[in-house]
């Protein structure tokens, strides 16, 4: 079996996820002695005996939804959103004089990845309906890179994951060069989700049950409150946009 908590999973929170698993792993009476990494998560999320992982919003509803139970959604308590949602933050140079998002029309935006719901589709999403075109776009690989190519001056302004960003302000110094510009509106935060073969009830309960059980100090390290369902019809509600031109 395979379980993995990949999509937080940093230097810094690796091992506050170990012991998360650890108690997941005891309240489920079962499971991997650890965590799966340095696999690529589209492998993780196919693979027939995936016991635990946690996806994003977008690859979710365009590719995942008819292969994978959908287990429940972390709540990391993040500012003006639902338990369970997420906002993408639009991050600038602190020196950029811009005052709103509609002064990066032709400008040139880092994201990513094209899969990603915070930083591809949310904030295309957004752009569109504030009749907002970027001129060009920057493909990273990760939100963390996203960030420094905005500091570094290779694009104008960024879209990151709402935790992630809170991350980033906790342990990376290049975020003292940046600021918010704007936030996306909320959406569904990044699901844990199980094979199709697998109860996603009693995952659920020993995930609940253990978030509880871990220290406090663990679930402050991965800015983790709680886990709340969010049914599979709302994520597939959430609009996706074209592909980035290539």
């Amino acid at each position: 079996m395979i379980a993995s908590l990949g999509m937080y999973d940093r230097a810094e929170t690796a091992a506050a996820n170990d012991a998360l698993w650890s108690a997941i792993r005891a309240r489920l009476g079962y499971g991997p002695g650890a965590l799966t990494r340095g696999v690529d998560f589209a492998e993780i999320w196919a693979a027939p005996d995936l016991l635990l992982s946690q996806t994003c919003g977008m690859p979710y509803r365009t590719k995942l939804h008819g292969s994978v139970n959908l287990i429940g959604t972390p709540d990391y308590g993040l500012p003006d959103c639902a338990p369970g949602y997420y906002r993408s933050a639009f991050v600038v140079t602190k020196d950029n004089p811009a005052t709103q998002l509609s002064d990066f029309a032709g400008k040139t935006l880092a994201y990513n990845d094209a899969g990603s719901q915070s930083g591809w589709a949310a904030p295309q999403n957004y752009a569109a309906t504030i009749g907002l075109t970027f001129g060009d776009f920057v493909q990273s690989g990760g939100h963390v890179a996203s960030a420094k190519s905005v500091v570094e001056g290779h694009a104008d302004i960024a879209a990151i994951d709402g935790l992630t960003w809170e991350l980033i302000q906790r342990h990376d110094a290049f975020a003292d060069n940046l600021r918010v510009l704007a936030t996306t509106p909320a959406t569904p935060g990044l699901p844990y989700i199980t094979a199709r073969t697998n109860d996603p009830d009693p995952l659920f309960a020993a995930i609940r049950a253990a978030i509880a059980d871990v220290p406090q100090s663990t679930r402050d390290t991965l800015h983790l409150r709680g886990l709340v369902a969010i049914d599979a019809a709302t994520y597939l509600a959430v609009p996706t946009p074209p592909a980035p031109p290539k």
